[in-house]
């Protein structure tokens, strides 16, 4: 288990939600890359230096510092797509090898590196400018259905983390909450939110949803 690359955004136009930037435009970075705790939702702060979000409405924060996508999940959706996908290009600013990122439990802590513990803390929602960065109609769709959204994580110890850096889980809830179980849940299968409230670790705005819909 490892990274294959770590990638920063570099901030471009969005024309698919009417903001000034998006920074979906990800791409691997050579040199180690500071990770720390960025501060709450609305910021635009995220988990590794140099980059950062401009929705800050839905994105960013302690709960959303750093996106994970394994490399394997992309080359699923590589065969699928008929194209390349790089590293990054789902926005993320982790591609992994050899993690199940997806059944990945809610609370879940991975040591990158020597120094970084990362928390995994909820699913990847898709949104217009994902679809549009992609130039697919129905990609949200497509990616709903699928229920391969990679992993949201908050930074529990900071550090720096280069490519090439091994993973470990040091830590495994004792739930069956996973990120995939998250992620159908609130999307296409309602009737399973219940379920996420044994998840101690899931954000507070997604409990409160997630209570919210289950009365």
């Amino acid at each position: 288990m490892k990274l294959l690359s770590v990638n920063v955004g570099r901030p471009r136009p969005n024309p698919w939600k009417g903001l000034s930037a998006t920074g979906i435009d990800k791409r691997p970075v050579s040199g180690p890359v500071a990770v720390s705790a960025p501060g709450p939702k609305g910021t635009g702060e995220v988990g590794l230096a140099g980059d950062r979000v401009y929705d800050v409405k839905n994105h960013g924060g302690v709960h959303q510092a750093v996106y994970a996508y394994a490399r394997e999940d992309l080359d699923t959706w590589q065969a699928e797509l008929g194209r390349p996908l790089a590293n990054g290009v789902f926005g993320e600013n982790l591609t992994t090898l050899g993690l199940d990122v997806n059944g990945a439990l809610i609370g879940e802590r991975w040591r990158i590196g020597s120094d970084v513990v990362l928390e995994v803390s909820c699913a990847r929602i898709p949104c217009g400018t994902f679809q549009g960065w992609l130039e697919r109609d129905g990609w949200i769709k497509r990616f709903t259905q699928a229920a391969r959204p990679g992993a949201y994580m908050r930074v529990i110890e900071p550090g720096d983390i280069s490519a090439g850096d091994p993973v470990e889980i040091v830590h495994r809830p004792d739930h069956d909450v996973t990120v995939a179980l998250v992620f159908r849940a609130m999307t296409l299968e309602p009737e399973l939110l219940p379920r996420l409230l044994a998840a101690e670790a899931l954000p507070p705005e997604e409990k409160e949803s997630v209570r919210r819909r289950s009365a």
